[in-house]
């Protein structure tokens, strides 16, 4: 039986791909915020009483990024490289508070800032998001202030809504958590919209 030698420099090309292979980094994964879709209306029902625009929406600068800011200690964080949010947090924010919005509130017609940019609406809804904390076997933590002016109203309701959801370690988990945090702060805004219209 004879046995093929192979070449020293073959041997080092298998060598240097079998490192390679094994050295891989680790595959980035990307989350999105979710929220509830909004009822589904009969076909023969009334068009939308009131338009609401979300947006703009203002975020910390420390995770104003693609990367999850993780919280590892009281005055220290950590970049997950390999957990990425799929759209930026001030476009994800307005999408999933209109979301809510829509479901909460009988008869609206809701849009983000940036669907609706040039265009007018009968409550503007702006929020500045103080914290936005992902802190791994705790949960998330969002902490807003929000403003809702109607058009047709020089005043504006402003408010303050602290929510803190509890998760595990994993990414899903945070991510829901944070879900459900935006899920709370929409709650809170649904109400004072609820409430300006009352007030007419």
């Amino acid at each position: 039986m004879r046995t093929i030698a192979l070449a020293p420099a073959l041997l080092v090309l298998l060598a240097c791909v079998a490192i390679s292979g094994c050295g891989a980094p680790p595959q980035e994964r990307f989350f999105t915020l979710a929220s509830e879709p909004p009822h589904q209306r009969d076909s023969g029902a009334s068009s939308a009483e009131f338009s609401i625009i979300v947006g703009p929406v203002t975020v910390p600068e420390l995770v104003d990024r693609p990367q999850f800011v993780l919280r590892a200690a009281p005055g220290r964080v950590e970049i997950a490289e390999q957990a990425r949010w799929a759209a930026p947090l001030k476009s994800e924010i307005p999408r999933v508070v209109a979301d809510h919005l829509a479901r909460l509130l009988d008869g609206a017609r809701t849009a983000t800032w940036s669907q609706r940019a040039a265009g007018a609406a009968d409550y503007r809804v702006i929020i500045d998001v103080q914290r936005f904390e992902t802190t791994p076997q705790e949960g998330a933590t969002i902490q807003a202030l929000w403003t809702v002016r109607a058009a047709d109203d020089a005043r504006a309701l402003t408010g303050r809504s602290l929510a803190v959801e509890p998760a595990g370690a994993g990414y899903d988990e945070l991510v829901a958590a944070h879900s459900r945090a935006l899920a709370r702060v929409s709650r809170d805004i649904a109400a004072a919209i609820a409430a300006a219209r009352r007030a007419k």
